[in-house]
């Protein structure tokens, strides 16, 4: 009996709300879309959503994004893991709620969370957060760790993170066979820098990556940037699978709000790390030792 996994990307438009409530409807509605899945992936930050609630945010500067943790008498943090929790265990899913921003003993952190049916919560802390990040107080985390569910082995690259190998190569040392890529890009440029570089890390480690972007729907001119994303499930380029360009299933278009569904083969993945063309997992790690004698420091 084959391994398969089957994985729904949400992809996130954001918009005005009027409270959490709205904003909880808005990520029912696609949980909905995504019935029967597996492993159900949310965008990075697609919280952002929530710093429409407070008033006159349009005139708010970007560096006050971190109010979407708590501000006042919103919790917004509290309610966010509330909702993912209830959702996971009343749907039977397993749920990557994208990221949030929040502060962990005096930090601002950009994490990662994996809800599961059976009370797993699991958080990751962006490692290496994109230069505009640090104009909203946020710093990096780290660690890097795979956790196991019971159909597959998974870990967080979130978005920059999977533009330094590094991260990728990490998880996939840990055993991990599915990337979760969740991702907030400002631009196409950046879109497409996030969308190689996952599809690479697929190559590289011969892993499967989930690439779950969205995009915003806001007033031109206020401090949400209006970011640009067309989510992606992506193996690695070889012959097992039938499309050539890596794509397992794509977004019919960026910047609209859809699920992205396709189905994995694990067992098919860990053949190919023995019997494909291209055994990169293997013979990365066969030269290893020709890696570490370069040269580690960059002369003045």
């Amino acid at each position: 009996m084959p391994r398969t996994v089957s994985i729904a990307a949400c992809q996130f438009v954001a918009r005005p709300v009027a409270g959490f409530d709205e904003f909880a409807a808005h990520v029912r509605a696609l949980l909905d879309r995504a019935e029967g899945a597996d492993l159900v992936v949310f965008p990075e930050l697609f919280t952002l959503e929530l710093f429409t609630t407070f008033p006159g945010w349009t005139d708010l500067p970007a560096s006050e994004l971190t109010r979407i943790h708590a501000w006042g008498n919103t919790r917004f943090t509290e309610d966010y893991r509330r909702l993912f929790e209830s959702e996971a265990r009343e749907r039977g899913q397993h749920i990557a709620a994208g990221s949030h921003l929040e502060k962990k003993d005096g930090r601002y952190l950009n994490v990662a969370y994996l809800y599961g049916p059976d009370g797993l919560v699991h958080c990751h802390d962006k490692t290496h957060i994109f230069p505009a990040e640090a104009e909203w107080h946020t710093e990096e985390g780290d660690t890097i760790e795979m956790v196991e569910l019971p159909f597959a082995r998974v870990g967080f690259n979130v978005c920059y993170e999977a533009e330094i190998p590094e991260c990728a190569a990490s998880l996939a040392e840990q055993g991990a066979e599915i990337i979760l890529c969740p991702s907030f890009t400002f631009t196409e440029h950046g879109f497409w820098r996030v969308r190689h570089c996952a599809q690479a890390r697929a190559v590289e480690n011969q892993v499967y990556v989930v690439h779950c972007g969205g995009s915003a729907e806001l007033p031109a001119g206020g401090p949400l940037p209006s970011p640009w994303g067309r989510s992606a499930i992506l193996s690695p380029c070889d012959t097992p699978w039938d499309a050539p360009n890596g794509v397992v299933a794509e977004a019919p278009a960026p910047n609209i709000e859809t699920v992205v569904r396709g189905e994995v083969d694990l067992d098919r993945l860990h053949e190919n790390r023995e019997s494909g063309a291209a055994p990169t997992f293997r013979d990365r790690r066969r030269r290893a030792g020709l890696y570490r004698d370069w040269p580690s420091h960059v002369d003045a």
